[in-house]
């Protein structure tokens, strides 16, 4: 069993304020996986301190030394990606094949797109008489999410350690264990004392102090957009800044030029990826409506593909994370059929065989209109809704016509695909289901936040912007 019971401050595992402990539970068969320490405000404010300190020399740094730090970084995790695999597996239920392929090495992956971008990134530039100056904006609070948890840590991490700025990091409770080890691993890279701390907790008891404290200077959160409101209130108090990326609702329109069966094929399989728990999951499938009925029976065959059952049998899907999220995602299937949706595979309960743990039935709607709840709500769960179109206007209104706007998706003869993409209110457009770019910035529009993550672009979310007024010559 895994004990996760001190915390990482000031460059030292340290005994927490309190006593309160919780049990991690392992969503594959229900058992206690190991426990994890409560903080509360006053480790956050010891937490805080420390990288407040650190800051007045970290932000003094190089890029020579924070290219060299981030190259320990690298060689460190690499060490350990066996060691991610097997947490986030046993933590949030991701089959290990996923674990490994995807979950673990991702982390490394966002470390070296930093360290590429900062061997190039320019902090200073010349405007007129004015030399315009970037510099680290300070101590960040960064609240991350159990769903991908390496690599929403170490998006963050990552681009923070690159522009100088020091940090606190508070990981869901509900997935510890990874955090735990990432934490480890910039240890052993010898990232100096207080410039990156680790508090482990829950939203009440951490969160808030954490978006509250007058000490920090930016809130980078990811999760649900409720719970985004909530940090952006508590960080208002002190006019901090908050960069959110938070919920989906993400369409994938088929264009009439789409090879239709493989362009379903993917689209299943993108939803059903990681138990369909992803905010950029493309949840609602858009298709001519003449050919729903043909997009029904290729998606039940696509669905009905996903094997549901333990990560450690490598099965395609393994359970969702928790109780909470199995009785969110059964709640909302019971609402797509009380609406009228054509339930075309999977439904209410547990797969067959699998009596305990959090399993969830690979789900498909057809006949969906965009006014149902679920085509309204992030379900974050196995669950595709097909929505039919008219035409291209029709699709692109649909698409558009939702309160999120993180992700979108376009299959299709390439140009009239980009075509589409340009009119989509979405941060992120994908085009015929191109390989993820991690250099590409990624966040949303709307209720999806604010700000933007990964490679370059994410930079500037960790920055101040200063004018140094006649320190240039006139031309």
């Amino acid at each position: 069993m895994r004990s996760n019971l001190q915390f990482y401050i000031d460059g030292s595992w340290v005994q927490p304020s309190s006593h309160a402990v919780i049990d991690v539970i392992n969503p594959a068969d229900e058992s206690v996986a190991g426990q994890v320490a409560l903080g509360d405000a006053n480790d956050v404010d010891k937490a805080v301190a420390a990288a407040r300190k650190a800051f007045e020399t970290f932000s003094l740094t190089s890029v020579e030394e924070r290219l060299a730090l981030l190259d320990r970084i690298i060689a460190a995790f690499q060490r350990r990606i066996g060691d991610l695999a097997l947490a986030v597996s046993e933590e949030m239920g991701a089959p290990l094949w996923l674990a490994e392929q995807l979950q673990a090495p991702v982390g490394v992956a966002h470390f070296q797109i930093a360290r590429a971008a900062l061997a190039n990134y320019s902090f200073e530039q010349g405007i007129g008489t004015t030399e315009v100056v970037r510099e680290p904006i300070g101590v960040c609070a960064l609240i991350t999410p159990w769903n991908w948890p390496v690599n929403q840590v170490t998006c963050k991490v990552a681009a923070a350690l690159a522009t100088g700025c020091t940090m606190v990091l508070k990981p869901s409770e509900v997935s510890p264990f990874s955090a735990t080890i990432l934490t480890e691993i910039l240890h052993d890279a010898q990232v100096p004392a207080g410039v990156f701390n680790l508090v482990h907790g829950d939203g009440q008891g951490v969160g808030n102090a954490l978006t509250s404290h007058p000490d920090v200077d930016l809130v980078s959160f990811t999760g649900s957009t409720p719970a985004g409101i909530q940090v952006a209130r508590n960080a208002a108090l002190t006019v901090k800044r908050v960069h959110q990326e938070l919920g989906g609702k993400s369409p994938n329109i088929l264009l009439p030029s789409a090879e239709l069966a493989s362009a379903v094929k993917a689209g299943v399989a993108q939803v059903m990826l990681n138990s369909g728990q992803s905010c950029n999951a493309p949840s609602r499938m858009l298709v001519p409506a003449k050919r729903m009925a043909e997009v029904a029976q290729l998606a039940r065959a696509a669905a009905e593909e996903w094997i549901v059952g333990h990560p450690a049998s490598n099965a395609k899907m393994g359970p969702v994370a928790s109780e909470a999220q199995w009785n969110k995602i059964q709640r909302l299937i019971k609402a797509g059929i009380d609406e009228g949706a054509t339930l075309v595979t999977g439904g209410l309960g547990r797969p067959e065989g699998l009596d305990i743990g959090f399993y969830v039935r690979p789900t498909v709607f057809a006949d969906v209109t965009n006014d149902m709840t679920i085509a309204r709500e992030e379900i974050f769960g196995p669950v595709l809704s097909i929505i039919g179109y008219a035409d291209e206007a029709d699709a692109v209104a649909i698409a558009n016509d939702t309160v999120f706007g993180l992700a979108a998706y376009v299959q299709g003869e390439h140009s009239a695909a980009e075509a589409v993409a340009r009119k989509l209110r979405a941060g992120q457009v994908t085009l015929n289901y191109a390989d993820m770019d991690f250099a590409a910035p990624f966040g949303g529009y709307k209720q999806s936040g604010n700000g933007r993550e990964w490679g370059e672009v994410a930079f500037g979310e960790f920055l101040e912007t200063k004018a140094i007024v006649g320190s240039r010559k006139a031309a």
